[in-house]
């Protein structure tokens, strides 16, 4: 059973969903830019909650139906987002979470560990970066990607279908080598399709800025930390694991073999008894 509620903090629209019992510790998901917390299938988030976590995942601003702004306007800065997540911990009068971040929600989660360590049980990075200078010789995000995103201006965003093929082949491009899950990709698309504020708005993360006054300083972390990454990233290249790994003093590192910048089903329970074995000591 999952619970949809819509938050207003400081002004802010915050649109969430939450899963198992409220008076289980706290699992807060954060997706990556330009996704919503669809990112984070109901069926994952379901199976989490079923190890005996209280499991959010919710909308970051720009998209689903959390406060969007017009397409190239973006009054906040990774900072403010950071704030949001605490704000949805306080719409729900939680104290601490288990913060579980992937790609540019697993930067937030260490700006979170900076700005609030109380607030943080522990960190679950998946498909990120170090909020840090990492090693330079590591490739930056593949060409293709950037070739892809840069046809969105050719894009019909108010054409379901034309939105769907766009999206589904970004989807296919950064799946790795596990087999491409279409279907649920599609179904994904075209949920976020009709319930988005503004899917142009999305892209408002492209110009996403702040958060200088916490860079380089990872090593104050002293939250456990599972570090999650695929072999086959295109966009968070899987070099800067053990980079993150090493910056992060209690930090273990689980590879994916095989898996791209996504949450592949094939590695639902493997990502999930990880999570259940390391932080169990801490719920």
């Amino acid at each position: 059973m999952s619970n949809e509620k819509i938050l207003l903090q400081n002004g802010i629209q915050l649109c969430t969903e939450s899963f198992g019992n409220e008076n289980n510790p706290c699992i807060l998901l954060l997706a990556g830019a330009t996704v919503s917390m669809l990112f984070w299938d109901a069926e994952f988030c379901e199976k989490l909650a079923q190890k005996g976590f209280f499991v959010i995942r919710y909308d970051n601003r720009d998209v689903g139906q959390s406060t969007s702004y017009e397409p190239g306007t973006i009054p906040y800065d990774i900072v403010d987002l950071t704030n949001d997540a605490f704000a949805v911990l306080d719409g729900y009068k939680i104290e601490s979470a288990h913060f579980f971040g992937i790609s540019l929600g697993g930067m937030i989660s260490q700006i979170a560990a900076l700005m609030h360590p109380e607030k943080v049980r522990s960190l679950i990075l998946m498909s990120t970066i170090p909020w840090a200078d990492s090693d330079p010789t590591i490739p930056e995000m593949d060409p293709r990607i950037l070739d892809f995103q840069s046809k969105a201006a050719e894009v019909d965003w108010l054409d379901e279908e034309r939105v769907v093929n766009y999206l589904l082949t970004g989807a296919q491009l950064i799946s790795g080598k596990k087999e491409f899950e279409r279907e649920r990709s599609e179904q994904m698309i075209r949920a976020e399709f009709k319930r988005t504020n503004n899917y142009l708005s999305m892209y408002n993360h492209a110009a996403l800025g702040g958060g200088e006054v916490y860079w380089n300083r990872l090593n104050e972390i002293k939250h456990p930390a599972l570090i999650i990454h695929g072999t086959e990233d295109l966009i968070c290249h899987y070099k800067h694991a053990p980079v993150l790994q090493k910056k992060i003093k209690n930090a273990v590192l689980l590879t994916l073999e095989g898996t791209g910048h996504e949450l592949h089903s094939e590695d639902w329970q493997l990502i999930i008894d990880n999570i259940n074995d390391y932080i169990a000591p801490i719920k």
